[in-house]
């Protein structure tokens, strides 16, 4: 049943003289008579059905009916209907939650074709759920109601296109059952320009960028609100990537889509059920359920996730197995490496009415990979400076088997809890490994900072030790950050032996801080200081050649650190960032073969150019360097 309200609705008829072509099966039955044009006006017009509550609304609509008169003889003619025409402009169709705005078509029933709609084009602008626009629209297709003798009860749509996520999507055909209400088709994509899916008009660094093409095949059946999606596949051309941008605009992160070595499907087997939401709380419009698809060589599907999502939200819930990403991960810029292995883990997802975001998703792999991290020399150093300088300006990191949790919200802001295996970092004068590193990274957490990186709660095993930064707070514009580095539990022959010293043997553990400023390649440390955190001993190895050749006080020096026992271990370190630094030493305690036993206090200085943080860790060796400069001085008296 329908009930249709017309809103100042205006009825007018006019004769007009009929060449009897309208309604007319052919040219040679045509005859001359009089016809009445009656036509239907209004401000508006509304029209629902009962059962299925679907709701049609036009605003200033016009229908218009012609009349024929008839042959027959009499005083007063005969009328019998011959047309039909209305042209929809900009209506709206709803059911229940489900909306379709901005629908168009020319609507013409002609009687000589049994009241059945001619093909005519038909387009629907705008989708919404619940009031949200839904990433669907920019519908068009032909359309007649005219019946196939072979599908009698199936409406045929042609020349079918659709925007979908801001890709424009085809079908040859959409068939619909009148009796069971379904549609089956095929959405094909030819070419689609990946940058298309580059968001405008959202802050710089939220999204990344997009360059290649992608083309596939969705099949698809279409139920009241439910569409089903069996078996789709998606191809991304050779040279098709995802970048990520510094603030300079330029790449530094590059994902290829494609296979470098044979043309296969980025997307394989894709299944989904998508529900339009109508009845739900849910303000995000869709809902996807029984997702499965592989995916760069591993699999993806959606799992149940309880506890159900909050009033208003939806949730996608993935399940991610031996993902081959990693591989495909290319570092550009100051950044350079190779990543491998595969990638595992939960991802859940949440569509809400500020847009999409990710909560807590864990990610996993068994592999790692080196990155490279290499700064531009200076044009006016020398060949022998940069060499020198090499040692704080490149360095490679290598990691194993990370482990991240990370966040993400509508607005861009991401947090990322990782955890490695372990960490190793190496320059051109040495290396040092971090087991078990552990942090968070903010990115995009201050709208009016958006250059800014966040690590917070960063610790690792050091040396038999611990390390550990509370924040630093990184611009990538302008490559600054300051931050404190705390140390504790480092074995004071570790540091020995980071410096390659061979002459002194020590024991204890050191604690403390070094304040550390960061300006490109530049590094400052502003009154760090590493002191025991108990008493040790350190054994100076001094050769009879060396005794022989010192003077009477450094030969003491030598005696007295032969077997010194010391209750007392401070140190203070300074670094300007040209890399002088200075180093004071003071030892406090005793040998018991020197003197009897006495107590002795040694004060040392230590002044030399760091190339890294790393080094500045190294107080002996300075020591060592001191006590073999003096010898050899005397040596040459």
């Amino acid at each position: 049943m329908y009930n249709m309200r017309l809103n100042n609705g205006k009825l007018t008829i006019g004769l007009i003289q009929s060449s009897g072509n309208e309604g007319s099966p052919s040219p040679q039955k045509k005859h001359s008579g009089v016809a009445a044009l009656l036509s239907v006006t209004s401000d508006s017009l509304h029209l629902d059905s009962r059962p299925g509550f679907i709701t049609f609304t036009d605003r200033n609509p016009r229908i218009s009916i012609l009349f024929e008169s008839s042959s027959r003889k009499g005083l007063i003619p005969s009328f019998e209907p011959r047309s039909a025409t209305y042209t929809i402009q900009d209506a709206t169709i709803r059911r229940d939650e489900l909306i379709l705005s901005g629908v168009n078509c020319k609507v013409r029933l002609l009687a000589t074709e049994h009241w059945k709609q001619p093909k005519e084009w038909l387009s629907i602008e705008r989708v919404y759920s619940k009031r949200k626009l839904l990433p669907l629209g920019g519908f068009k297709a032909l359309f007649t109601t005219k019946p196939d003798p072979l599908k009698p009860c199936t409406v045929t749509l042609e020349n079918c296109s659709v925007e979908l996520f801001h890709l424009k999507a085809t079908a040859e055909h959409i068939e619909y059952c009148l009796k069971n209400n379904k549609s089956r088709f095929t959405l094909r994509l030819d070419d689609i320009p990946l940058d298309k899916l580059t968001a405008n008009g959202t802050r710089r660094n939220t999204f990344p960028t997009a360059s290649g093409k992608i083309k596939g095949l969705i099949p698809v059946e279409l139920s009241e609100s439910v569409a089903q999606i069996r078996n789709a596949r998606v191809i991304a051309e050779k040279g098709s990537t995802v970048s990520w941008l510094t603030p300079q605009g330029k790449p530094w992160l590059t994902v290829d889509l494609a296979d470098k070595k044979r043309e296969s499907g980025m997307i394989e087997n894709f299944s989904a059920k998508v529900t339009l939401n109508r009845k739900t709380n849910s303000t995000s419009g869709i809902e996807i359920h029984d997702l499965s698809a592989s995916v760069f060589g591993g699999k993806i599907a959606s799992v149940p996730m309880l506890p159900a999502p909050a009033e208003g939200k939806a949730l996608l819930a993935l399940k991610l197995n031996n993902i081959d990403l990693l591989g495909r991960v290319q570092l550009q810029g100051d950044y350079k490496g190779s990543l491998r292995g595969k990638i595992s883990g939960m991802m859940p997802i949440r569509f809400d009415k500020n847009g999409v975001s990710i909560a807590n998703a864990r990610l996993k792999s068994p592999g790692g990979g080196i990155v490279t991290i290499e700064l531009p020399g200076k044009p006016e150093q020398n060949l022998k400076e940069r060499i020198i300088a090499a040692g704080g300006m490149k360095a490679d990191y290598i990691f194993s088997e990370p482990d991240i949790v990370f966040s993400r919200a509508p607005d861009g802001h991401t947090t990322v809890r990782f955890t490695l295996k372990k960490l190793q970092r190496k320059t051109p004068t040495g290396s040092i490994e971090f087991l078990l590193p552990t942090g968070t990274l903010s990115l995009l957490y201050d709208r009016k900072k958006p250059d800014m990186v966040s690590l917070s709660d960063f610790s690792a095993k050091l040396l038999d030790g611990n390390i550990l930064i509370r924040k630093a707070d990184y611009d990538m514009r302008n490559k600054v950050t300051e931050t404190t580095l705390f140390l504790n539990g480092i074995p004071l022959q570790k540091l020995l032996e980071l410096q390659g010293v061979k002459k002194i043997y020590a024991t204890g553990s050191m604690k403390g801080s070094v304040p550390l400023r960061i300006n490109s390649d530049r590094y400052e440390i502003m009154n760090g200081g590493l002191d025991a955190e108990r008493s040790g001993q350190i054994i100076f190895s001094s050769t009879p050649e060396e005794r022989a050749a010192a003077s009477q006080g450094l030969r003491t020096t030598y005696e007295a650190l032969s077997n010194f026992f010391y209750v007392e271990l401070l140190s203070s370190i300074s670094m300007a960032p040209d890399g002088k630094s200075v180093i004071t030493v003071k030892l406090r305690g005793n040998n018991p073969d020197f003197q009897g036993g006495r107590l002795v206090v040694m004060n040392l200085n230590i002044e030399q150019n760091l190339l890294d943080l790393f080094r500045s860790l190294s107080i002996s060796s300075g020591i060592e360097q001191i006590i073999s400069e003096k010898t050899m001085q005397m040596k040459k008296k």
